[in-house]
């Protein structure tokens, strides 16, 4: 088999490996919660620590695989990875495992900043459409399917198991990539960008920090303000250096090109919308229609056979009509998705989610492929590094803030409805301490907890509190992703493409 192939398999090892990682943990959570006793924040925790290291370090992840060798630094993220997989599935408490999450989203950083270029240095023309199809394909099935593979994992072995499959499939992946795999690298490439480093990561960290733990604090303490100036302002000192630096981490210049702006938003605003509400779905499938974690996981496959099916074909197609209409054809198909599942009320069945399940999975299908093309063919090859690192970043920080904002505005609406339902009845002193419970998915404990005269209402209340929450950000999430569309719509052209001689001109 030619070396390039060899690429591909080990790359979309990687990818599949990581990205089934974001979701597959979300039907194992009530699992998870009952076994090591984990609050509603931690539980948010178990997938934002991964999603804000795996966000944070993808731009030096990125420069690092141009400077010192993409193979290599692929190697060693995916050796990290693997580890820390295992220290997941060992972990005796939630903060271990929001810690261990966190050593696996780096190894993740690693992986995800060099797989585009690894792709972009082996395939060339015809191939290379192939190539990012089959890549695309990758990305949707991996984020789709995690659901049902957390649900047979979980049902079947327990949820440490979710993490300790990863161990012999990684073993085996590195081997394939220090084998088969070629190292390339930019050798004229300057030193580590420190300063972008530490003050990028540390506003991510201040501002997701502060969204999950807003409500919990409120809003207006002195901790949330503080966080949310902090962000603002490393922020501001990372703009600050990158525009010195003379070789920034992230080349400021790129966002001249309004194409690498609108892929940029498309990757944020998919996955603040509908990657993001995986997690919030999951809990309604199993908390308030309580489902276990396999039938949960079965009711996601409209949205997995979609978006796999559909993405190789995007690959194709867009090498031949433009990629703006893929990146925004696809958010409205997400966008439209989501406000087809608003509107359920407590009496709902899962198949009110169904018409949006198939037409969200077939858009995140349509944007996966294009997506990977654009963000690396508005660069020179030496820079793909760079401008994959880029993209993904905008894709992992879309989860991190995506889940930390709308679990924010879910948990103060089933706070509020909660208070309300609950007036004027002995467990109206405790509808804060319970909405945090249900918000967690704990819906069938917070009755089991009342009189038995109570039950029956406590259950009505905390299921009616839960799905207007749900509403409420389903509405938001399309928002998200509608807009997203319109503007990498409006943004994306033909002529920001680089034709280089390594690669066939990009359509767009």
């Amino acid at each position: 088999m030619e070396r390039k192939w060899w690429t591909l398999i080990a790359v979309c090892t990687a990818i599949f490996m990581l990205l089934l990682d974001i979701t597959i943990v979300n039907v194992a959570l009530p699992d998870i919660e009952r076994s090591l006793n984990a609050s509603f924040s931690e539980l948010q925790w178990v997938v934002d620590a991964y999603a804000l290291t795996l966000a944070g370090l993808l731009l030096t992840a990125g420069v690092l695989g141009d400077q010192l060798g993409r193979r290599r630094v692929f190697g060693v993220g995916f050796a990290l990875f693997t580890v820390a997989s295992l220290l997941c599935g060992l972990a005796p408490s939630a903060v271990a495992l929001d810690v261990a999450r966190a050593l696996q989203g780096i190894g993740g950083a690693v992986m995800f900043a060099t797989s585009l270029a690894l792709i972009a240095q082996e395939f060339h023309g015809a191939d290379r459409a192939t190539a990012f199809g089959i890549w695309g394909a990758t990305t949707g099935g991996a984020v789709a399917i995690g659901p049902l593979v957390g649900g047979i994992i979980t049902e079947s072995l327990g949820w440490e198991w979710i993490f300790f499959v990863n161990v012999p499939v990684g073993a085996a992946a590195i081997w394939l990539t220090f084998t088969k795999l070629v190292d390339v690298r930019e050798p004229h490439s300057g030193g580590i960008d420190w300063g972008g480093l530490v003050t990028f990561s540390g506003a991510l960290f201040a501002l997701v920090f502060a969204l999950i733990r807003a409500n919990a604090e409120g809003w207006t303490s002195p901790l949330i303000l503080g966080l949310f100036a902090a962000s603002v302002a490393l922020l501001g000192a990372f703009l600050a250096i990158e525009s010195r630096h003379p070789e920034p981490m992230f080349d400021l210049s790129l966002f001249r090109k309004p194409t690498f702006v609108g892929a940029s938003i498309a990757a944020f605003a998919l996955s603040a919308s509908m990657f993001a509400m995986f997690l919030y779905l999951t809990l309604y499938l199993q908390s308030v229609l309580g489902f276990g974690p396999l039938e949960a996981g079965v009711r996601f496959l409209p949205i997995t056979l979609l978006s796999f099916f559909v993405a190789p074909v995007a690959g194709k197609l867009s090498e031949r009509l433009p990629v703006r209409g893929f990146l925004g054809g696809g958010l409205a198909l997400v966008g439209g998705g989501l406000l087809l599942m608003y509107g359920i009320n407590a009496d709902s069945s899962w198949t009110t989610l169904l018409p949006g399940f198939i037409l969200a999975g077939a858009g995140v299908g349509l944007i996966n492929p294009p997506l990977a093309s654009t963000a690396i063919g508005v660069v020179e090859p030496r820079r793909s590094g760079m401008a994959s690192g880029i993209n993904t970043t905008f894709r992992q920080v879309g989860i991190a803030t995506g889940i930390a904002a709308l679990g924010a505005v879910f948990q103060h609406r089933v706070a509020a409805e909660l208070t309300d339902r609950l007036a004027g009845t002995p467990a109206a002193g405790r509808a804060g301490q319970l909405a945090q419970v249900v918000a967690g998915g704990g819906s069938e404990g917070v009755a089991r907890q009342a009189p038995p005269g109570a039950r029956q209402a406590l259950e009505e209340a905390s299921r009616a509190a839960f799905v207007s929450g749900l509403n409420e950000i389903l509405l938001i999430a399309a928002v998200v992703a509608i807009v997203g569309g319109v503007l990498s719509f409006a943004l994306v052209r033909r002529r920001d493409f680089v034709a280089a001689a390594e690669a066939a001109p990009a359509a767009a």
